[in-house]
């Protein structure tokens, strides 16, 4: 006989813990199944900073879950011994007539949230890390800052615990499939039923659904942390997280926090697309030139000696907006997918979107930009 629960989980990672932690905060007997550790460094929801800046609500829909998902940050900080929620403040900058100081600005606008736009030297003044070009410009925001990504996760998860969950890791599911009342779902340890699943496999969502084949794209992605030459420029009060649109791409990156070095990368880093089960995990002197160049040019002072490399995954969409919805053949299976590289910032939100599908069928939530139709 097969365990039974109400609502299996498949991934714990960013989205999945809190999917697990909503599910039991209702009193509902959920499952989370991870086929790593909890947290672990394979996926996409490691490491030791995630930006959160008001300035990513492109749309109004992401608006309104961006300051849910602020709100529910603030909450899940009070209810754990750690700190979860930094705000150092947030730049967008860019040339002046670029996409991304018209979206910043935008965004702003749309949440009526405070913000300033400064000149290529008021920002150098301000903030005197940047040497950028002259026709460049920044929106200034002070409320973004960055989560402690772990730290995060494990909060859900000890919230999860409270209230009742359970948390298998290195249990890899093998497949699920649906049955008369439900799902069932095979790992290589056990089978397990229940009324619901929910998918937050991350990079490996897409071997779980098969509409999303070609839709939910892992990516290799790499970040990398230099100790800059000169500190003074680049202590947190003087350097907010931050994202800078230049020829080569966008690139990002926030002050130091719990490892030494400051953290400089490229969204989409070198465009790879990869087989999350077989790609290049470790960063190469390739990868660690590229970021160096970037910082050279755009941060003076800012490179020193490389600290350290990671590599992670995106799992990016064709328009790099989320998916949240649930199958269209199998109503009792919701997946959050395709978060292409911005979603850990709303992460309790798409848990309590995908909890609020599985236990009423509906969420008050905006959702409809985020359907599997659109596609």
């Amino acid at each position: 006989m097969s365990d039974r629960y109400d609502v299996i989980v498949l991934g714990v990672g960013g989205a999945g813990s809190a999917t697990v932690a909503h599910l039991a905060a209702r009193g509902v007997d959920v499952l989370g199944l991870e086929r790593y550790d909890v947290p672990h460094n394979y996926g996409s929801s490691h490491g030791y900073t995630r930006q959160f800046k008001l300035t990513d609500a492109t749309d109004p829909a992401s608006a309104s879950l961006l300051r849910r998902a602020e709100a529910l940050w603030l909450d899940l900080e009070d209810d754990t011994d750690r700190q979860l929620f930094s705000r150092t403040g947030s730049i967008d900058a860019g040339p002046a007539d670029g996409p991304l100081v018209e979206e910043a600005g935008e965004a702003c606008a749309t949440l009526g949230c405070e913000y300033e736009r400064l000149s290529r030297t008021e920002l150098a003044d301000r903030y005197p890390a940047y040497d950028l070009p002259d026709d460049y410009e920044a929106i200034s925001q002070p409320d973004g800052g960055f989560l402690d990504a772990e730290a995060c996760l494990v909060a859900h998860v000890e919230r999860a615990h409270r209230d009742g969950a359970t948390i298998r890791a290195r249990e890899r599911v093998v497949d699920w499939s649906p049955t008369d009342d439900g799902v069932r779902v095979e790992t290589d340890y056990d089978a397990y039923e229940a009324a619901n699943l929910v998918i937050t496999a991350g990079a490996w969502t897409a071997q779980f659904v098969d509409a999303l084949e070609d839709i939910a794209v892992p990516e290799r992605q790499v970040v990398a942390w230099f100790q800059p030459d000169d500190p003074a420029r680049f202590e947190r009060a003087r350097f907010p997280v931050w994202n800078l649109e230049t020829p080569d791409g966008r690139f990002y990156g926030a002050p130091a926090h719990r490892v030494p070095g400051i953290t400089f990368a490229r969204r989409h880093h070198r465009e790879k697309t990869v087989d999350p089960d077989a790609f290049e995990r470790e960063p190469t002197q390739a990868d660690e030139r590229f970021l160096e160049e970037f910082a050279e040019q755009y941060f003076p002072g800012g490179v020193g000696p490389t600290l350290r490399m990671e590599t992670c995954l995106y799992t990016n969409t064709p328009d790099e907006q989320f998916v949240l919805d649930t199958l269209p053949d199998h109503s009792q299976v919701a997946v959050g997918a395709g978060f292409s590289g911005r979603g850990f910032a709303f992460a309790p939100v798409v848990g309590e979107i995908l909890a609020d599908l599985v236990v009423d069928a509906e969420t008050d939530h905006e959702i409809e930009p985020f359907s599997l139709e659109r596609f």
